[in-house]
């Protein structure tokens, strides 16, 4: 009788290239029967986009591993792909069937010589949660102590290049399709940073050190907001794990368990206003000072990487994307939205940022800029910005991010041509203040931004050393 338990993803890139092409020959049935229908309303649209989301979340989910993450920081650009296909990708950051228990054991063979119940006091076979690396179980140290153990699942990281080359393939054969889709030059420059990321990701090795740093760095004292906010005057508000290194390695990574939920199970709970806003202004401060003061953000802000608890408290989990910040990108970061936010923003400023950045070409003239190319960054700017326009900000009342409207061809040329030279620092802070405000206003927390507003202009003006 064959076992109905989950097998290991396929790691062989003959195995990983036939999902590929199952993947492949599904979306061209699609555009045939889109075409037959000959529908171009805005519900077929829609239809259409959902169902070409499912199908390359079906082959991703087959593939799991970084095929699996890499749909998950897809999911999280409102400015890369259409609303129907990112709704589908979404799902990447939910639970995934977890692996069975020989597979765990071979793992922590492979990296202590032995099976867990020898490392640990107690150690539960059955993971209690799974994403697209790895899992986690639950286990005690001798002492006592409950630890959350992630174990990454066999092969991962040897399926990198193949997993990116096979979505490069398949985004592109969607440009055709789909009237909303990145030039190959821009999905290439986002797939190579992905790239980058993941190599880091499934290290658990440089994992433990991130976390390390960051659990030294940003948890000392807690808000932005004077004395009512350190640490000493009001409870701890954030939460960061202890690495565990005697029962850890590359592929194995274990911390002391936090509580608390997930952010749609919390919100299921009905938590009070003040509970919601205390949550949002420490998860705000914290970003804020890790940009600005620290130079080092945590770059992947999808909600599973947060739990909520009763007493206002919210814990960060999953520190392997994450990206230093060079103090001349967080001046020009803060140059950019204090010139934006103090209308009327000047365009000569701006275009100067935007040099330095590398986001345009230094031949790129005021005119060219201010009269072709401004108009579709202002509203980015606007919604990117929004928050700090008033005292205290309503993130239940925060508008959706903007889809881009495409610049003249005269203006266009000036970024397609360096898009190679965009800071993979600026593709992370964008996709990690994206996934900022995504949770905050599903969390509906009303957050006071007049500290975190100081700290721009203290930054726009003043380097950090």
């Amino acid at each position: 009788m064959k076992s109905s338990a989950p097998r290991a993803p396929r790691t062989s890139p003959l195995a990983r290239s036939a999902i590929a092409g199952v993947a492949g020959a599904r979306l061209g049935v699609a555009r045939v029967r889109q075409r037959w229908l000959a529908d171009n309303s805005t519900a077929a649209a829609q239809q259409h986009e959902a169902e070409v989301g499912r199908i390359l979340m079906t082959a991703m989910t087959q593939l799991r591993g970084t095929a699996l993450k890499a749909a998950q920081v897809l999911s999280l650009d409102a400015t890369f792909l259409p609303a129907g296909v990112r709704a589908q990708l979404a799902q990447a950051t939910h639970q995934v069937t977890p692996l069975n228990r020989a597979l765990v054991g071979r793992v922590f063979r492979q990296s202590f010589g032995c099976e867990p119940e020898a490392l640990f006091k107690t150690f539960e076979p059955a993971a209690f949660a799974a994403a697209s690396l790895g899992q986690v179980h639950r286990a005690t140290l001798n002492d006592g102590t409950v630890v959350a153990v992630k174990v990454q699942y066999p092969g991962i990281s040897a399926t990198i290049d193949t997993d990116l080359r096979l979505l490069a393939r398949a985004l592109q054969s969607l440009g055709p399709r789909l009237a909303v889709m990145p030039s190959t030059a821009v999905l290439n420059h986002l797939l190579a940073d992905i790239h980058t990321q993941l190599l880091l990701e499934t290290d658990y090795t440089q994992e433990a050190q991130q976390q390390r740093w960051f659990k030294l760095h940003t948890l000392g004292t807690q808000g932005t907001q004077g004395k009512q906010s350190t640490q000493s005057a009001e409870p701890q508000r954030l939460h960061i794990a202890e690495v565990q290194a005697s029962h850890s390695s590359k592929t194995v990574l274990t911390q002391t368990m936090l509580p608390g939920l997930h952010l749609s199970d919390w919100l299921a709970t009905a938590p009070a206003q003040h509970v919601r806003n205390q949550q949002g202004q420490a998860v705000f401060d914290w970003f804020m000072r890790c940009a600005l003061q620290h130079g080092r953000i945590h770059a992947d802000l999808h909600p599973g990487n947060f739990l909520f608890t009763p007493d206002g408290a919210v814990a960060l989990l999953d520190f392997g994307c994450t990206r230093v910040l060079p103090p001349a990108f967080s001046q020009r970061l803060a140059q950019s939205w204090c010139a934006w936010l103090d209308k009327p923003a000047p365009a000569a400023e701006l275009l100067r940022i935007y040099r330095a950045l590398g986001v345009v070409a230094p031949a790129l003239t005021l005119a060219v800029f201010e009269s072709e190319l401004l108009p579709s960054i202002a509203p980015v700017l606007a919604w990117a910005t929004e928050p700090f326009a008033v005292p205290v900000f309503d993130f239940a009342q925060k508008s959706l991010p903007p889809v881009p409207s495409a610049a003249p061809a005269s203006a266009q040329a000036h970024l397609a041509q360096h898009t190679g030279l965009v800071p993979p620092e600026l593709l992370s802070l964008d996709r990690a203040w994206l996934g900022l405000m995504h949770l905050l206003r599903r969390l509906g927390a009303q957050v006071d931004t007049r500290a975190a507003r100081a700290l721009l202009a203290q930054t726009a003006t003043t380097a950090r050393v």
